[in-house]
């Protein structure tokens, strides 16, 4: 692509084309057949890609509060490639030895200390689950310590970091909720929502901090398929916008929200979901996706999932094969039976003409490079009605290339950020 063609790009921006930052070349030299959505673009320690993108996920929480860069790698050093035992053992004692020392910080007053030790234990414990199975008697009990953590850790945020529990066909979503500020003013909100690996706790080290930092309320929560919720045979639905009414629901209900600057996020899968529920729901004024997720089942179809046999998942390590049945699990698809996860994908999908508010598709370089993944950004881009939407592609010179751009959440947040802040402030002028 020569350099007018780029500029041509770049002039024709606004809100309502696409914003390419970094290298282009990857873009026509990446054309993948069965894609990797877990491809990292950059290597920093582990050989197996598996480990390597967790690595990745791990460390970009680093700016907020869920990792320190020396015990990540003294950590890292003391595990197997490839093996989810090791990967497991070494996380949980690390998070052990990181608890202890937040414990001797509260037992002596020392709120800031202790709060930001027990934050980065609750990090470490929820790795340890990357590669774990759900019927490991471990399982549910390293989930609940990584969650205990940040409901003590919580309490020492000012304003506090508040656990809460939706009530929902027999059972509770659980999340979190951070005020804006201690004013008793309306603010602006951002709903953060996952994907098919996520637990809540995830969503508040991905961008809780920059949320309080640009004024927004924060509330993150697990849907069905999410975090604990499938021990309770509540898995992933076709019909996400039922639940999501329920979050919507108990969002309003708070007193520092305000209803016209209702934002919602979602990666990975959580960028079908969010769409979805917007088509449903006009209470939602904005929406991010990170990235478009317009049919799922399509994309699950162009994995190599489609055609996983036991014996190809032989050749896989430890860690890369229970991640991918992991997965299955969260579908409600049996952990042996991994291409059942295209079917069971059917009908996750939302229809972008529907899409009646300011809508921002974001992918790293890395990852729009596959074919597969441009051509859903383009039916979100081509057949949004809204004049603010916008599709930006982020720079992989700039180490912002992976999915989720789980590897630089400064730039993340000020994508996603400055998109709000301006759809809000046009609302507001309307």
């Amino acid at each position: 692509m020569n350099k007018l063609i780029l500029r041509l790009l770049l002039l024709a921006t606004a809100f309502t084309g696409i914003v390419f930052s970094g290298a282009l070349a990857a873009q026509e030299a990446q054309k993948i057949e069965g894609w990797d959505a877990h491809a990292s673009q950059t290597r920093m320690h582990f050989q197996d890609n598996e480990m390597e993108f967790s690595l990745a996920l791990i460390l970009g929480a680093t700016m907020n509060g869920g990792c320190e860069i020396g015990e990540a790698f003294f950590t890292a050093g003391r595990i197997i490639e490839g093996d989810a035992a090791s990967w497991h053992k070494e996380w949980v004692e690390m998070a052990g030895r990181v608890e202890a020392r937040g414990d001797k910080s509260l037992a002596k007053g020392h709120g800031v200390s202790a709060r930001d030790q027990y934050m980065r234990a609750s990090y470490y414990y929820r790795a340890a689950l990357i590669a774990m199975l759900p019927d490991d008697q471990r399982f549910k009990k390293t989930a609940l310590k990584s969650r205990s953590l940040v409901r003590k850790a919580g309490l020492l945020f000012d304003p506090v970091l508040e656990y809460f529990e939706i009530p929902f066909e027999g059972s509770v979503l659980p999340g979190y909720y951070r005020k804006a500020s201690k004013d008793a003013g309306k603010h602006k909100t951002l709903i953060m929502i996952g994907g098919g690996e996520t637990f809540a706790e995830d969503l508040v080290f991905y961008i809780a901090r920059q949320a309080h930092e640009y004024g927004y309320n924060f509330l993150t929560v697990d849907l069905p398929g999410q975090g604990l919720l499938p021990l309770e045979k509540k898995f992933f639905r076709v019909d996400v916008e039922v639940p999501m009414k329920a979050v919507v629901d108990y969002t309003l209900t708070k007193a520092g929200v305000d209803p016209k600057r209702l934002a919602m996020f979602g990666i990975s899968g959580g960028g079908g979901f969010v769409p979805r529920s917007a088509q449903f729901d006009n209470r939602i004024k904005a929406i991010v996706m990170n990235s478009a997720v317009v049919d799922a089942h399509s994309l699950f179809a162009a994995m190599p999932v489609a055609t996983m046999t036991e014996d190809k998942m032989k050749q896989w390590s430890s860690f890369k094969a229970n991640t991918i049945r992991v997965i299955a699990w969260r579908w409600g698809v049996a952990m042996d039976n991994i291409p059942g996860l295209v079917e069971a994908n059917r009908g996750f999908d939302f229809d972008p003409a529907r899409i009646n508010c300011p809508a921002l598709a974001l992918v790293g370089e890395g990852e729009y490079a596959d074919v597969n993944i441009q051509a859903q950004q383009k039916l979100f881009l081509d057949k949004v009605p809204h004049d603010k939407k916008a599709l930006v592609v982020t720079p992989a010179d700039e180490g912002a290339s992976n999915h989720c751009l789980t590897e630089n959440r400064s730039i993340m947040s000020q994508t996603v950020f400055d998109f709000l802040d301006e759809a809000f402030e046009n609302n507001l002028k309307k």
